[in-house]
C-alpha cells in the first residue's frame, strides 16, 4: 500500500515544476476558452484568473516540499 501512495506524494521540487507545467497547459488552455466565451476585457480577467491560480498553486506546493524537507518524519 505505501508504495501506491508513493505515488501520490510530492516528495522533490522538480515533481513541483512538473506538476506546475502540467496545470500550467490546463490553465492556458481554459483561459483560450473563456476569451472565446467571453470577448473583451472580462475574457482577459478569467484568464488572468486561471493563470494565476497555478501560480498559488505552484507557491504553496513548493513551500509543503520545503517543510516537509525540514520537519518531516522521514
Amino acid at each position: 500500500m505505501k508504495r501506491v501512495l508513493r505515488l501520490f506524494t510530492i516528495k522533490t521540487k522538480l515533481e513541483v515544476f512538473m506538476i506546475t507545467y502540467a496545470l500550467g497547459l490546463g490553465a492556458v488552455k481554459r483561459g483560450q476558452e473563456y476569451m472565446i466565451q467571453y470577448p473583451g476585457n472580462i475574457g482577459k480577467v478569467f484568464f488572468l484568473l486561471c493563470t494565476g491560480a497555478v501560480f498559488i498553486a505552484a507557491a504553496k506546493m513548493l513551500q509543503a516540499v520545503e517543510f516537509d524537507a525540514a520537519f518531516g518524519e522521514d
